[in-house]
């Protein structure tokens, strides 16, 4: 008896753990951290950069997954680029002082702050993303940060962040893993819709 409640629980990890490992639309939001114009210009493939958050943003909203944007000092750092900041809503932008976005304890109370799965996108990835995505780790949430939408002025910075980030138990993913494990399948007017705009 004891042997078979062993194997049950066993089985209920494994079923538990295989529920979580994939990005889900409807448990997910996607947070973009500090992508402002002033610190833009020092970021390695800045431009880049921007453009992928831009595309995760527009994907979000097609699949209507929560979006968040947070802006560091703003009044030293200026506002969200132009080139992101017209994607967003002023309630998706939470205003922060500390490096990790959960310090001062608005983010988790945003709109889709909630969700157990955040999707990590922005700058600068040894700073204020790694902190942020660490303290999501310790509240206990499941953390995917886009490799090729975070970025650092020194491009070694940003590959120490995405070890370390990932040794701690963030998954790093590209951007179509994300799309794809949102829609989850094809042969839908939303795929069709997303593979047509977003998908190259």
């Amino acid at each position: 008896m004891m042997r078979l409640t062993r194997q049950c629980h066993r089985l209920e990890r494994q079923k538990t753990k295989e529920t979580t490992m994939r990005m889900r639309a409807g448990e997910s939001v996607l947070l973009v951290v500090d992508v402002q114009q002033a610190l833009l210009p020092a970021i390695h493939e800045g431009a880049a950069v921007v453009e992928h958050v831009r595309w995760l943003l527009g994907v979000a909203a097609r699949l209507q997954v929560p979006r968040l944007a947070t802006e560091q000092y703003p009044k030293g750092l200026g506002a969200t680029a132009p080139a992101v900041r017209e994607l967003l809503a002023p309630q998706e932008l939470v205003e922060k002082e500390c490096f990790s976005a959960l310090t001062e304890g608005r983010l988790l109370e945003a709109p889709g702050g909630e969700r157990r799965q955040w999707i990590v996108c922005g700058t600068e990835a040894h700073v204020c993303v790694q902190q942020t995505v660490l303290d999501l780790l310790a509240a206990g949430r499941e953390v995917f940060v886009v490799d090729e939408a975070v970025g650092s002025r020194r491009p070694r910075d940003k590959e120490l962040a995405l070890e370390r980030m990932r040794r701690h138990g963030a998954d790093i993913v590209s951007r179509e893993m994300v799309a794809f494990e949102w829609m989850e399948r094809a042969c839908t007017d939303t795929f069709r819709s997303v593979l047509r705009e977003f998908i190259r």
